[in-house]
Parts: structure tokens; C-alpha cells; sequence
């Protein structure tokens, strides 16, 4: 399932994407001079973040969401951004790393994901990633069910579980390997939020596939109803780090 995004609002408020980013960025160690996939660029935020790190290298970048991608490319104008979804994604070019911020638990099909990151990457290149993990945010999916039950919700919302992928790294382990990756390693940690912005956060960044089902008159009160709830968002970030072999 795909949606689109408010963009705008999104690189507002994105501060905990960034620094989860941060923390994703150092662990792929650059030296400066690779080319690089950018997998969910989202408005271009992060993607400079990674931009910086390459002086003398390239960044291609690609996101699933129009809006993302129109403002990645006005943010970005020399980088090479692709709309796409990443489980189709082809790419000319090999790239010698792919780079992943807050992304893969959109995308409901991880092993089509994976084989694409693999094709993508030259012989020997790495993928590193983080993205929701098992237990992510569950007491806000909690807090967002239980105001989807009520009237006048629960006709659009009641019962539906919605298309978040939050794999454990058991199986993602396991995933990564079937698509031909090598020296795998996936672990969770927590990492808690308290939203700088809880309810455009919330509206922009975790109820939009919520709100995308909801008429659009109660899709106002929908947000202030959760956000009223949850004061900390219970993040649990998957890390991902894999090679495909030379």
C-alpha cells in the first residue's frame, strides 16, 4: 500500500527521522567518494545529510510519494532523485552502499525489498538501514485502535489493521540472506519520541494511512482524540547492516 505525503509538514517535524539518520550514517562509514542509494528519501531532509558526506562521491535518491519526491528534488537540485516504489526499483548503475532512513516498515513485501537493495548494489557493497522493528510503537497503535472502536470512527476504522511491516531480526536475518546478502546483522533497540509537534507529527508522519479512510471531516478530530492519549511515541528502530558478497 502506497499513500502520499504531506512533504512540507513532514520536513518540519521530522527531527527524530534525523536523528535516527545521524546515528544510521555512522555506521555506514564513507569514505567520501562512493555513490550512493538513498532509499526513501522522503522530502530531502536526511538525503543532504548523506550529501555532505559524499564531497566527491554521488547520491541517488528515490521515494514512493510524488510530494516527497517534488520537494527532494526542489531541496536537492543536483542529486538524482527517482519516483518509484522500491520493490520495483531498477537502476542503471550499481551503487557501492544503499543507505535507508525510518523506510522498510512501509513496505509490506520484504523479500521483494531485499532482492531489489541486492541488485542494486555492486559486488561487495553494503546495506545499511534502520527502520520500525517488532513492538514499534505499540502503545500508540493501542491508543489509535481504541479511539478507532468509537463512534464516529469505528465504521472506517474498526478492526482494520493497517499495512506496517515491524519485522523482528530473526526473520529479517533471515530474509537478507535468502535475497544472496552476507555478513548480516539486525537487532532492535528502543528509542523513545516525544513529537516536537505531536499533532501535525502525528497527522503527517503516523496517521496518514488512518486518515486516508476517514471522511474528511473527522479526520481532525481523529488526530486531537489520539494525540490526547499518547504523550510519548514507544519507537522501537530495527537495525539493519548486510554486504553482498564480491
Amino acid at each position: 500500500m502506497s499513500r502520499d505525503w504531506d512533504a512540507a509538514t513532514y520536513d518540519r517535524v521530522s527531527a527524530p527521522q534525523v536523528a535516527w539518520a545521524d546515528a544510521v550514517l555512522d555506521r555506514l562509514a564513507l569514505r567520501g567518494d562512493e555513490r550512493v542509494l538513498d532509499a526513501g528519501c522522503g522530502s530531502g531532509r536526511v538525503t543532504r545529510m548523506l550529501v555532505e558526506r559524499l564531497p566527491d562521491g554521488e547520491v541517488v535518491a528515490v521515494d514512493q510519494s510524488e510530494s516527497m519526491v517534488e520537494a527532494a528534488r526542489a531541496a536537492l537540485p543536483g542529486v538524482r532523485v527517482i519516483h518509484a516504489e522500491l520493490t520495483a526499483l531498477e537502476l542503471e548503475e550499481p551503487v557501492d552502499a544503499v543507505f535507508s532512513n525510518a523506510v522498510f516498515h512501509w513496505v509490506p513485501d520484504h523479500e521483494a525489498l531485499f532482492a531489489r537493495m541486492h541488485a542494486a548494489l555492486r559486488p561487495g557493497g553494503r546495506l545499511v538501514a534502520q527502520c520500525g522493528g517488532r513492538g514499534n510503537v505499540a502503545a500508540f497503535h493501542d491508543a489509535a485502535n481504541a479511539v478507532g472502536e468509537e463512534e464516529p470512527y469505528a465504521r472506517h476504522l474498526a478492526g482494520w489493521v493497517g499495512p506496517w511491516n515491524f519485522a523482528g531480526p530473526e526473520e529479517t536475518e533471515e530474509r537478507l540472506l535468502r535475497a544472496g546478502f552476507e555478513e548480516v546483522a539486525c537487532s532492535l533497540r528502543p528509542w523513545p519520541v516525544v513529537p516536537p509537534d505531536p499533532t501535525g507529527y502525528l497527522r503527517t508522519v503516523c496517521l496518514g494511512y488512518h486518515l486516508e479512510r476517514l471522511p474528511e471531516d473527522l479526520r481532525a478530530p481523529y488526530v486531537e482524540a489520539v494525540a490526547a492519549r499518547v504523550s510519548e511515541l514507544d519507537y522501537v528502530r530495527l537495525d539493519i547492516d548486510a554486504r553482498r558478497p564480491a
